[in-house]
């Protein structure tokens, strides 16, 4: 469903993506897993747009994600959505959580009644509806941030970081909360990560990067039980143990 092919991105002479190519099935989950650097943020902000690959093909559903003008963005918007590790900087300051949704669905074609239906799904209710993001809590802004992805009813979500900035506990109702609207929706997941333990979480499969470069690919219980490559071994022993 998601097929990405040679996928390479510079920025000036360093290489931040080189040759890097996965597949995704429909209702799939795959984990990006890299240090700081390792390429992993370029590759998903190159799979929504964001950044414009120097070479290689996105595929979504046998269609290559191309095209310019309002109709093409929508439409490539419909197919992959990203969550951002920062929620707060990717919401508008001045609409409310209905608002915000409903401004979504309305973009999109999409029947603006699903506010109250998506809000649910996502575990907020009436008085989150009608607060703004500075009076929502972490955990909060990031559930919403989900449902406005998950408004267009895209094939794929692609999650940077998406729980990062978030205390242990609530990391782990997201994490819930993601595995529940993969099984309910059918929708991919694409989850960029630098933690070990939540990629295995979430992900079926798994791709390792190094400087741009996968070294390391497949199922994460696999990679993570036998790596083969020495720098999956090495994330794998930064992995903090008791008594460590």
């Amino acid at each position: 469903m998601l097929d990405v092919e040679g996928l390479r991105k510079s920025f000036g002479g360093t290489v931040a993506a080189a040759d890097v190519s996965f597949t995704l099935a429909p209702g799939g989950s795959l984990g990006l897993v890299g240090e700081s650097g390792s390429g992993k943020t370029t590759i998903a902000r190159m799979l929504v747009g964001l950044v414009t690959p120097d070479s290689g093909t996105i595929t979504v559903n046998g269609r290559e994600r191309a095209g310019r003008g309002k109709a093409a963005r929508l439409r490539r918007a419909r197919e992959i959505q990203m969550v951002f590790q920062d929620p707060y900087l990717s919401l508008d300051p001045r609409l409310t959580a209905a608002e915000c949704l409903r401004t979504a669905l309305r973009l999109h074609g999409k029947d603006r009644s699903r506010v109250s239906e998506l809000l649910d799904q996502v575990g907020l209710g009436t008085r989150e509806a009608g607060a703004r993001p500075h009076q929502l809590s972490g955990g909060q802004r990031q559930r919403l941030a989900i449902a406005r992805a998950l408004a267009v009813e895209p094939s794929v979500l692609v999650l940077d970081e998406a729980v990062a900035a978030l205390d242990v506990s609530i990391q782990a109702q997201i994490l819930e909360l993601l595995a529940q609207v993969r099984r309910d929706s059918g929708v991919a997941l694409l989850f960029v990560s630098h933690d070990l333990a939540v990629v295995r979480h979430l992900c079926e499969d798994t791709l390792v990067l190094h400087r741009g470069v996968v070294v390391e690919r497949g199922p994460v219980e696999r990679v993570l039980a036998e790596p083969e490559h020495s720098y999956t071994r090495l994330l794998l022993d930064s992995v903090p143990r008791p008594g460590r």
